[in-house]
């Protein structure tokens, strides 16, 4: 029994060690969200911190349409980054489940 808890705790320390070498990278990520065809591309760090925003100047004349192509871009972008770390905390963590409610990267 004793084996077993020093096995579960070295286990558990080496997955602690993965999840922040797999922080570590996806923060240093960078991701493009884009919109519109193109038109709009946003491009944020494994962070969430926003880097660069493109607008063609065909989409400034409508203002309406530049905010919703903005949003859009972000949210794709976003999703990129939720997709990528998921990815990367599954292998880290050797695809043991995550509590609900538990969400990436922490």
């Amino acid at each position: 029994m004793r084996g077993n808890i020093a096995q579960l705790m070295q286990q558990a320390q080496k997955m602690q060690e993965n999840v922040q070498r797999a922080q570590e990278e996806l923060a240093k990520i960078e991701v493009t969200g884009s919109a519109g065809a193109g038109m709009v591309t946003v491009t944020l760090t494994g962070r969430m911190e926003c880097r660069k925003v493109r607008i063609d100047p065909s989409v400034i004349s409508d203002a309406e349409m530049a905010e919703d192509l903005v949003a859009a871009a972000f949210n794709d972008a976003v999703n990129k980054i939720n997709a990528e770390s998921q990815t990367r905390m599954s292998a880290a963590t050797a695809g043991m489940p995550m509590p609900p409610g538990m969400k990436l990267p922490f």
